[in-house]
């Protein structure tokens, strides 16, 4: 029995089934619903049920606690309906705009810019036109249905020649696939990829144009911001953009040289790495603690901006709170892609 899904402040409308969830049919109807994990961890998804009844799956506490869900809130990812449900959902992306797709693609490089990162490069396969927005990600598809879940570190302007993205591997020791990047993956090696996933991307719609923009990423949370950055330096205004870039010691800086000649190429952009646990080798003189507080120190007022967030739970969901509470940023100028771990999820 299909059942009737409805979007407001927009009005469109989508049919789903008692045995999917609302994410899920969303996307096979073509219509760009926010999301980030799709596995109940990290709360992009959540949404205002407005009328009907959903029965949730697993989720986490920290995506949807029960207070949220008594007051009306849900997880899209992980709710199936069991009645025609109303959503408030106001930021719709455009309907049907790129396809998700499965392909095949091959490892071009392979480079370890820190010890426990790796940058690698995957050849598109020039029979298919995969298209993305920059800020977007995409799935490695593993053995027995296991997958992981990387952004891409380039917009799709800069994908080169042959065709490539990139994506930015932090090795999580015993993990399902970074064990075998940090092992014998190897160039020319075949992966299997789909996507593109999320939701995060930049807005620039007129509305936007007069907000300056602040970047902020915590340790390899920086390959979306990466590609944002490379999409606003194609751009023919484009708008004051700050980049804060958190990690714990100056080796996890991995790519900090790009992101000071970025700066430097571009009157736009301002760069302000963040160390919380600078080493004594490091001979560190900038500056230090969390991020997020980096840029409320030196922008108390973030009510005229637009902030995008991508880069540990933690770090993501303590600037939303302190930026939208203590910061007057407007909560839908807020847009985030916080990663979570298969450790994490379990």
């Amino acid at each position: 029995m299909s059942l009737t899904i409805t979007l407001q402040p927009s009005g469109r409308q989508y049919t789903a089934g008692r045995d999917e969830t609302l994410l899920n049919a969303a996307i096979r109807a073509g219509i760009g619903l926010p999301y980030g994990c799709r596995d109940g961890a990290c709360g992009s998804c959540k949404t205002r049920l407005v009328e009907g009844r959903v029965v949730h799956g697993a989720h986490q506490e920290k995506a949807l606690s029960a207070a949220e869900e008594a007051a009306g809130l849900v997880l899209t990812c992980c709710a199936a309906p069991q009645t025609d449900c109303v959503l408030e959902a106001r930021n719709v992306a455009a309907e049907g705009q790129f396809p998700v797709l499965k392909m095949p693609v091959r490892v071009l490089s392979l480079d370890k810019p820190a010890p426990d990162v790796a940058i690698v490069r995957l050849q598109l396969p020039a029979t298919q036109n995969f298209q993305f927005h920059a800020g977007q990600y995409v799935d490695v598809l593993l053995p027995g249905n296991a997958r992981r879940s990387y952004s891409m570190a380039v917009a799709p302007a800069h994908l080169g020649t042959p065709a490539a993205i990139e994506l930015h591997i932090r090795h999580m020791p015993g993990g399902l696939f970074t064990d075998q990047v940090f092992g014998k993956l190897k160039e020319k090696d075949i992966l299997r990829l789909e996507g593109p996933f999320g939701s995060f991307y930049l807005r620039d719609e007129e509305a936007d144009r007069q907000r300056p923009i602040v970047l902020l990423a915590s340790g390899t949370g920086f390959a979306p911001i990466k590609a944002l950055i490379e999409q606003l330096r194609g751009l023919d205004h484009v708008r004051p953009t700050v980049l804060y870039w958190g990690c714990r010691s100056a080796a996890d800086l991995y790519l900090h040289a790009w992101a000071e000649q970025a700066a430097a190429e571009l009157p736009w952009l301002r760069y302000v790495p963040v160390l919380s646990e600078p080493r004594a080798e490091d001979g560190w003189s900038g500056r230090t603690g969390l991020v997020h507080e980096a840029v409320m120190a030196d922008l108390p007022d973030l009510s005229g901006h637009q902030v995008y967030a991508c880069g540990a739970p933690v770090m993501v969901d303590s600037a939303q709170r302190d930026f939208v509470a203590r910061c007057g940023l407007p909560a839908e100028q807020f847009h985030a892609d916080a990663f979570t771990s298969a450790k994490d999820k379990a």
